[in-house]
């Protein structure tokens, strides 16, 4: 079976967020046809202000690599069932306080736009918080169409990201 590298920021602000990202690590390493490579350590960072300015707690975030035989809207429907799983409702708000959120930021070198999935992920650029943990877990990775993740760190607004564990 052939496998691809891909790469998943995780995020969460609601109901223990350590322990939140904790149970989602393990739950993606019982995904189907997919092994958890490496993940980063924990990062704290300033919650992204929504559209009507709710004041929320910080987030804890990391990134898990994966190498899985997954198609990628296979594991994107596997995301979407463990943040579920996890408390993850879905009110069509962007950026709210949440349980949990998976976001598939790459997967392999491909560049897909479909209805329901954009990889490399839409904002992977301007996220200190997922472009350090990603960069700790392999700091030599090109993103598809973006670059290398040193100059697009370099060049990422500020969101007080910091180094937990």
């Amino acid at each position: 079976m052939k496998r691809v590298d891909a790469f998943i920021g995780l995020g969460s602000n609601m109901s223990t967020p350590q322990v939140q990202i904790e149970q989602a690590f393990d739950a993606l390493a019982q995904l189907p046809e997919t092994t958890l490579f490496r993940r980063s350590s924990l990062y704290q960072s300033k919650a992204l202000a929504t559209e009507d300015n709710i004041e929320q707690a910080d987030y804890i975030n990391a990134v898990a690599y994966l190498r899985t035989g997954l198609v990628a809207d296979a594991l994107l429907k596997h995301l979407q069932t463990i943040e579920q799983q996890q408390g993850r409702e879905r009110d069509g708000s962007r950026w709210g306080p949440r349980t949990l959120d998976l976001d598939m930021l790459l997967y392999a070198n491909e560049r897909i736009h479909t209805k329901t999935l954009t990889v490399p992920h839409p904002e992977i650029a301007n996220r200190d918080f997922v472009l350090q943990p990603l960069a700790e877990i392999d700091p030599s990775i090109e993103i598809p169409g973006l670059g290398a993740i040193e100059a697009l760190l370099a060049s990422c607004p500020s969101h007080g990201a910091q180094r937990l564990s």
